[in-house]
C-alpha cells in the first residue's frame, strides 16, 4: 500500500503535469487563441518534441496493464506490434507526413474531404468520434482506475472520473501545445518506470528461483518459459486462458504465426500511426516537414 510520500509524490506529479499544461496553454497578451493554435500547437513543435509526445501517447494503461497481461498469457509475440510500429513510423514519416503537410490539414477527417469530398469527412469523423468515446476512452480510463483501486483503494468509479478531469483541466483549455509538451515530461516517467519495473520485476523471478540479480532472473525466465519467447505462435503451440468462456483457447488466433507479421497487421499499424488522430497530430504542428520526419 501507498506510504506517505507515496501519495506526496503522486500529488506532486499531478502538480506539474497540470501547472505545466496550463502554463504553456497561456497566449501572449493580445494573441486570441484560433484553430491552428489548438489543433496544432502554433506549427511550433520542435522533432524532439514530437517524438517524445508521440511515445507518450502510444503508451498508457493499454500498455502498462492490457498489453502486460497478454505478455503473460501469451508471450513476446504480443510485441509484434510495436516492433512493427518502428518500421511503419519511418514509411509514415517518409511518405505520408510530406503530403499533410503540404495540404495544410489539421485533423485526418479535414484529409479525406481534400482528397475526396464532404461526406466521407463526416463519416470518418463519427466513426472515429464513436471509437474514442466508447472504446480507446473507456478502456484508458477503465485501465487507469483500476490501477488506482488496486494500488491505492480509490474506487472505480471515482477513479475514472477523476482521471477524466484531470486530462480535462489542461488539455480543454490548451489544445495540443498543453498536451504535448507535458507529454515530454511524463514519456521520461513512462519510459523510466518501465524500465524500472522490468528490472524489479527481474529481480524478483532472481530470488524465486534462488539466483542473484535482474540479468541471472532473465535466463531463469527464458528456461522455465521458453514458449513465451516465440515472435511466431504456431497452431496449437500456446493455450491461453479465455475470459469470455472460463477455459482456455489457441493462442493462434490472436497472433497468427507469420501472417502477423506479413499480412494485415500492416494495415493496422499503417491506420494506427499514420491516420490515426492523436498520433498523426503531433506530427502535424511540426515547424517544418524535416521537424516532422525527424520526430
Amino acid at each position: 500500500m501507498f506510504t506517505f510520500w507515496d501519495y506526496m509524490a503522486f500529488i506532486l506529479y499531478a502538480v506539474v503535469i497540470l501547472g505545466v499544461g496550463l502554463w504553456v496553454s497561456k497566449e501572449k497578451k493580445g494573441h486570441k487563441k484560433n484553430a491552428e493554435d489548438y489543433f496544432l500547437a502554433s506549427k511550433g513543435l520542435p522533432w524532439w518534441a514530437i517524438g517524445a509526445s508521440v511515445i507518450a501517447a502510444n503508451i498508457s494503461a493499454e500498455q502498462f496493464i492490457g498489453m502486460s497481461g497478454s505478455g503473460f498469457a501469451i508471450g513476446l509475440g504480443i510485441a509484434s506490434y510495436e516492433w512493427m510500429g518502428a518500421a511503419t513510423l519511418i514509411i509514415v514519416g517518409k511518405y505520408f507526413l510530406p503530403i499533410f503537410l503540404d495540404k495544410g490539414i489539421y485533423t485526418m477527417p479535414q484529409f479525406l474531404e481534400v482528397r475526396y469530398d464532404s461526406r466521407v469527412r463526416l463519416a470518418l469523423a463519427i466513426f472515429w468520434l464513436l471509437v474514442y468515446v466508447f472504446v480507446n476512452l473507456t478502456s484508458v480510463m477503465y485501465l487507469g482506475a483500476l490501477a488506482l483501486e488496486t494500488i491505492m483503494g480509490v474506487p472505480l468509479l471515482y477513479g475514472i472520473i477523476a482521471l477524466a478531469l484531470f486530462a480535462a483541466l489542461y488539455s480543454i483549455y490548451g489544445g495540443l501545445k498543453a498536451v504535448a509538451w507535458t507529454d515530454v515530461i511524463q514519456v521520461v516517467f513512462l519510459v523510466a518506470g518501465g524500465l524500472i519495473t522490468t528490472w524489479m520485476a527481474l529481480d524478483a523471478v532472481a530470488d524465486k528461483f534462488g539466483v542473484d540479480g535482474p540479468l541471472n532472473g532473465f535466463v531463469e525466465l527464458m528456461k522455465q518459459a521458453p514458449e513465451k519467447f516465440n515472435m511466431i505462435i504456431h497452431r496449437g503451440e500456446l493455450l491461453v486462458p479465455d475470459g469470455s468462456t472460463g477455459g482456455t483457447r489457441d493462442a493462434f488466433q490472436d497472433l497468427p504465426g507469420i501472417s502477423v507479421l506479413v499480412g494485415g497487421l500492416w494495415v493496422a499499424n499503417l491506420a494506427y500511426f499514420g491516420f490515426n488522430q492523436y498520433i498523426i497530430q503531433r506530427g502535424l504542428a511540426a515547424k517544418s516537414v524535416d521537424e516532422a520526419q525527424k520526430g
